[in-house]
């Protein structure tokens, strides 16, 4: 089965807690991430050399560590500005409205 939405190819650390990211099938741009730093596991942020010490796993999220990783799908809904129900609307997905 198809991801509906595209897989992350390429990312990139910014200064400031952003993260410049690089959809398969085009879509790029900067996440900040800043909000997170320093709550709960992301206090491993508050030395920004370890934000920059990130890897794209094999089932393509993001993992800082063995504490921290992220689904990017919600970063591609961002940088496309929809919610997954805008996006997934004209897709081919068994939808029932009722």
């Amino acid at each position: 089965m198809d991801k509906l939405i595209p897989n992350i190819k390429h990312a990139t650390a910014l200064p400031g807690y952003k993260l410049k990211v690089e959809f398969e099938e085009g879509v790029n741009g900067i996440i900040d991430l800043s909000k997170w730093k320093g709550k709960g596991v992301f206090e491993y942020w508050n030395n920004e050399d370890n934000f920059k010490l990130f890897k794209i796993t094999a089932d393509k999220k993001i993992e800082w560590g063995e504490e921290i990783d992220m689904d990017p799908d919600a970063f591609y809904l961002k940088l496309v500005g929809k919610s997954f129900e805008e996006y997934a609307r004209d897709k081919q997905l068994l939808w029932h409205p009722h």
